[in-house]
């Protein structure tokens, strides 16, 4: 029978998975992005205010490894590039929305604490 502790040590290694998966600035915001369908890159970064063409493909190359994203690259000239979500990165989604209700449920809470 596993303890408490065991238990707590097992599930604090797999939130700090997720957390290492979606982890950031960026990568919610981009996984949002994709959620809405394929996007190229220029599409994303549009859609991302403030963030470098550097951190994007930081971001990509590290979502693309973890398996959270497809790149597809077509091959013409100029090169066409495109990301969507991979079924592991769509099976992100109720996270993410739970992590939207508790922030529409807490935010007045949180922003009274921050004063």
């Amino acid at each position: 029978m596993e303890t408490q502790a065991e238990n707590s040590t097992r599930l604090t290694c797999e939130v700090e998975l997720t957390l290492e998966v979606i982890g950031g600035r960026w990568k919610v915001l981009i996984i949002r992005e994709l959620m809405s369908g394929v996007k190229r890159f220029g599409e994303l970064q549009r859609a991302l205010h403030g963030i470098t063409q550097k951190m994007l493909t930081q971001q990509l190359r590290e979502m693309e490894e973890d398996g959270i994203i497809h790149r597809e690259v077509y091959p013409q000239i100029p090169p066409k590039v495109e990301y969507s979500l991979t079924a592991l990165g769509e099976s992100l989604q109720p996270i993410l929305n739970a992590m939207h209700e508790w922030a529409v449920k807490y935010s007045s809470q949180i922003r009274r604490q921050r004063i």
